[in-house]
C-alpha cells in the first residue's frame, strides 16, 4: 500500500471516529437534557400536588398551614378549566422567586409570584403576577389558551384567595406585548387612575371582554381593582402574554384593618 494510501484510510478512519463520538455525545447530552427536563417538570408536580392539600377554601380562607412554610405566601390563585392553581408568593425583590420555589428551594421552574412594588394584601388597583411558562400548562404554561379565540370566550373566570377575603376574577382581556411595555410593567402607574390602563387593552388585545369591565365600572364606587397575569411567549423576541382580570370582592372577614 502506498504512502498515499496508508494516509488517507487513517485519516478517514479518524474522520469516522470523530463522527461517531460527536453523535454519541449529543445523544448521551439529549438522554440527559430530557431526565434533568423531566426532573424539573416532577418537581412542579411533586410541589403543586403537596400545595393543593394546603389549598384555603372559598368560605373559610385558612393560610395557617402555607404560612408555616413560607411566610412570604400572600394569596391562591385558581383559573377555572386551567392548570392554574398554585399559591402566590411576594418577595422583597421579583428575583426572589424567579427560580425559588414555595419551600424557599432553588428551582428553575420559579414560584407564581407578585410584583414587589404591589401592595402584598391586594389594596392596589392594578396588581401584577409573574409566572414562567412551562409546557404541558406548568405554572403560567396556560396562559397561552387564553391566544386561542374560542378558549377566551368561553373560559373568563377564576379565584383569588387571601387570608381575610376572597376576588371573584372575571377574565376581560388578552395581549401580546413586549417585556418593556410600561403599561404592563410598571404597577406603580395605575394606582391613582387606571383609565389609561383600560384604553391601551382596548387598543392592543387580541380579545375583550367588554361587559366584564363595563359591569365593574357600573358596580364600584372608584375604579376597578384589576389583576395582570403575564409570562414569556415566543411570537417575538421578549413577546409576554398577558392576561387582564376584573378583581370583584366575593367574600370579606374583617380580619385585617385595610389602611
Amino acid at each position: 500500500m502506498k504512502v498515499s494510501e496508508l494516509i488517507l484510510k487513517v485519516a478517514n478512519g479518524l474522520i469516522s471516529f470523530v463522527i461517531i463520538l460527536s453523535l454519541s455525545l449529543a445523544g448521551l447530552y439529549a438522554a440527559y437534557a430530557l431526565w434533568d427536563n423531566s426532573l424539573i417538570y416532577a418537581a412542579v408536580d411533586d410541589a403543586q400536588a403537596d400545595m393543593l392539600k394546603l389549598k384555603p377554601q372559598e368560605d373559610k380562607p385558612t393560610f395557617d398551614e402555607l404560612l408555616a412554610i413560607n411566610p412570604d405566601v400572600q394569596a391562591w390563585l385558581t383559573l377555572d378549566n386551567t392548570n392554574i392553581d398554585y399559591p402566590v408568593l411576594q418577595g422583597e425583590t421579583n428575583l426572589n422567586y424567579i427560580n425559588t420555589d414555595v419551600y424557599g428551594n432553588f428551582a428553575l421552574a420559579g414560584s407564581i409570584f407578585l410584583d414587589s412594588r404591589n401592595d402584598g394584601d391586594f389594596y392596589d388597583t392594578y396588581s401584577l403576577l409573574y409566572g414562567h411558562h412551562m409546557d404541558n400548562g406548568k405554572m403560567f404554561g396556560d396562559l397561552s389558551l387564553y391566544k386561542e379565540e374560542a378558549f377566551f370566550k368561553e373560559n373568563k373566570t377564576g379565584t383569588l384567595i387571601l387570608p381575610d377575603r376572597v376576588y371573584k376574577l372575571e377574565i376581560y382581556a388578552c395581549l401580546l406585548v413586549s417585556s418593556s411595555e410600561e403599561a404592563i410593567f410598571n404597577p406603580k402607574r395605575w394606582q391613582d387612575n387606571i383609565d389609561d390602563l383600560l384604553q391601551f387593552a382596548d387598543s392592543n388585545a387580541l380579545y375583550l371582554n367588554e361587559v366584564a369591565i363595563e359591569n365593574a365600572m357600573n358596580s364600584t364606587d372608584g375604579d376597578p381593582q384589576i389583576l395582570a397575569l403575564t409570562t414569556c411567549s415566543s411570537e417575538f423576541t421578549d413577546a409576554r402574554t398577558v392576561i387582564l382580570a376584573v378583581m370583584e370582592p366575593y367574600v370579606q372577614q374583617q380580619n385585617r384593618t385595610v389602611e
